[in-house]
């Protein structure tokens, strides 16, 4: 592939601005060349911080511009379905973040958009490119830990901001799809299956009205497991542990793994308590923004099929919907 990718990005997320942006200027197939917010300076200061040549005032502006090859959007949650679909329609592809609707439902608008644009769309799970998911999916899948019967996840950080999208009820904020998606995912992708049923409890913020604290579980063929806990306001955690009938292992930096530092994945043949079954094995630094990047650039360049195409975002969005479902009816619900 010689062909550079030109991104376009919509807004001025945090996400885009401390981890998207860079990892695109410095990846092998894609500069930012356009961004674009509905407050002009902000595009402006963003633009002349990365080195961005235009820099514009409206969305609309910057889909419009032929001399964009694709779009990111990082927008508020409400607006990934519409902006995306947008995007499409001025054939653009896009790369959107997680996650990529509200509901289910409105991830399905932007299939029948898809497949008449012939463009794709991809849902920004950047831990899908880091080795480290790839090695744990690998000695999962290979039976190195026995028979993997139960997933742990804990995705947590305390934020209080009343301003921060996260803390906006109206706008899709809360625990569950900031960071519970996350733990869904991941275990979808380990157990190479999708959820037969959900049942959740949640706490929300009497203020914001979001979901502040949310814990799940998840039952997968074979009477396997993921239980899970996302929370907005308890202390910064991050944990993974995989079970299995013969060993367990644990991912210590799970979702945002350093991009300049190595990762290690623990496993543990459950000898005893002390550990004397553990193992562990290292994984170099990666950027898994930068490799998520070039993947989606490959499929826009080459034809090479997406890591984890809208099907997948729609079934993660339908599992989403169960748990949320689940916290209002009291009930064990269907995907």
């Amino acid at each position: 592939m010689t062909r550079t990718i030109r991104w376009g990005v919509l807004g001025c997320a945090g996400i885009a601005i401390n981890a998207v942006i860079p990892a695109i200027q410095s990846s092998k197939f894609g500069r930012v060349t356009a961004i674009a917010s509905r407050d002009l300076n902000k595009a402006r200061q963003t633009a002349a911080a990365f080195q961005i040549p235009t820099a514009y005032g409206s969305y609309e502006e910057l889909l419009a511009d032929p001399n964009i090859d694709a779009i990111y959007n990082p927008l508020p949650n409400h607006l990934h379905v519409p902006l995306t679909r947008q995007a499409l329609e001025h054939g653009k592809p896009v790369l959107c973040e997680k996650p990529i609707a509200l509901s289910s439902q409105e991830a399905e608008e932007l299939s029948a958009v898809e497949k008449r644009t012939g463009l794709p769309v991809a849902e920004a799970f950047m831990v899908r490119h880091h080795p480290q998911w790839k090695m744990a999916r690998t000695l999962a899948m290979a039976g190195h830990l026995g028979e993997v019967r139960a997933i742990q996840a804990i995705f947590s950080y305390y934020l209080e901001d009343p301003n921060n999208v996260r803390n906006q009820a109206s706008i899709g904020g809360g625990a569950l799809l900031d960071v519970g998606c996350y733990a869904v995912n991941t275990a979808r992708l380990l157990f190479g299956a999708e959820p037969v049923r959900a049942i959740a409890a949640l706490e929300r913020d009497p203020v914001f009205e979001t979901d502040r604290l949310t814990s799940g579980l998840m039952e997968f063929p074979g009477g396997r497991q993921l239980v899970f806990t996302c929370a907005t306001q308890l202390a910064l955690t991050q944990k993974v542990t995989i079970l299995g009938t013969r060993g367990r292992m644990e991912l210590e930096i799970p979702f945002n793994a350093p991009p300049d530092a190595q990762t290690t994945i623990v496993i543990d043949s459950g000898e005893d308590l002390a550990g004397s079954g553990r193992q562990e094995i290292v994984i170099d630094a990666v950027d898994q923004y930068r490799e998520q990047a070039d993947a989606f650039a490959a499929t826009i360049l080459t034809g090479a099929p997406l890591v984890a195409d809208l099907n997948d975002a729609i079934a993660n969005m339908r599992a989403l919907d169960a748990l949320s479902r689940s916290t209002t009816t009291g009930r064990w619900e269907a995907p």
